[in-house]
């Protein structure tokens, strides 16, 4: 997986966090900085961590994988992105509230992060996938979209929430696809 492809995932990984963080920007009423680190560094964690133990559950079980790994990625991807797509087209609001206790970010964090973990056990079964790059490269990306989404969420409100997950729908979806047609195609 090349750089760009990274950066292209990284981006749609972390378009959940960065939604959510959205809504914590808007229901804080007086921003501090240390809001954007508290946020930043729950999301970018836990987009880092569960790709990695994703990636051990996969290596785990890959010899048993291999011949269908790429319509697993694909339809793990592709399914992510669709959900994603779904909720960013869906009415209901969730609630968010203000707190930045433990509790309350481990919940968002750990609801934010779940697709990361299914990517995770998709870079188990792409050759040449350096994991400990990924996922500080998807965790940096993640705390910094994230530190970004909660400004953005208390100064403009909620209006690009939706936009966000469509778009990070679409990119998982758009590299499940490639994987796929690499595979059945070009491997």
């Amino acid at each position: 997986m090349g750089i760009i492809e990274l950066l292209i995932l990284a981006i749609g990984l972390s378009m959940d966090a960065f939604a959510v963080a959205v809504c914590k920007g808007l229901a804080t009423y007086k921003l501090k900085k240390r809001h954007m680190i508290i946020t930043g560094a729950w999301f970018g964690g836990f987009q880092a961590l569960m790709p990695l133990l994703g990636y051990f559950l996969g290596t785990t079980f890959e010899k048993y994988v291999t011949a269908v790994d790429h319509y697993i990625a694909f339809i793990l991807l592709g399914g992510i992105g669709a959900n994603m797509i779904k909720e960013a087209f869906s009415k209901e609001e969730n609630e968010t509230d203000c707190s930045f206790s433990f509790k309350t970010m481990l919940i968002m964090a750990i609801a934010t992060s779940i697709d990361a973990l299914a990517v995770g056990i998709t870079f188990a079964l792409l050759p040449d996938v350096n994991i400990f790059a990924a996922v500080l490269f998807i965790g940096i990306i993640t705390f910094t979209l994230s530190a970004i989404g909660v400004k953005i969420g208390n100064v403009f409100g909620a209006k690009w929430k939706s936009k966000a997950e469509f778009l990070g729908g679409f990119i998982l979806i758009i590299l499940g696809v490639k994987i796929l047609i690499e595979h059945l195609f070009f491997a």
